[in-house]
C-alpha cells in the first residue's frame, strides 16, 4: 500500500475538516476547506484510499505546499 501526502496549494488557515481520519476517499473528493484571502479553496484528495492522517485542525495556519493530510491506496 502507498502513502500519498496531500498537501495545500495555498497559504491561508483551516476553515473546515470536510472529513474525518479512516474515512474512504475517492480521487478528487474535498478533504477540507483553507480559506485565503476572504476565499475558500478545497483541499482535494489525488488519489482514492483511506484518510489515515489528518494533520492540521480547523483554525490552524498552513503554508502553500504543506503536507495537510496522509492517504493510504
Amino acid at each position: 500500500m502507498a502513502r500519498i501526502k496531500i498537501v495545500s496549494e495555498v497559504t491561508g488557515k483551516v476553515w473546515k475538516l470536510q472529513m474525518s481520519e479512516g474515512a474512504q476517499v475517492s480521487e478528487d473528493d474535498s478533504i477540507m476547506i483553507v480559506e485565503s484571502m476572504k476565499m475558500e479553496i478545497p483541499v482535494m484528495s489525488t488519489d482514492a484510499g483511506r484518510l489515515v492522517e489528518i494533520l492540521v485542525k480547523e483554525g490552524e495556519s498552513v503554508e502553500d505546499g504543506q503536507v495537510v493530510a496522509v492517504i493510504e491506496t
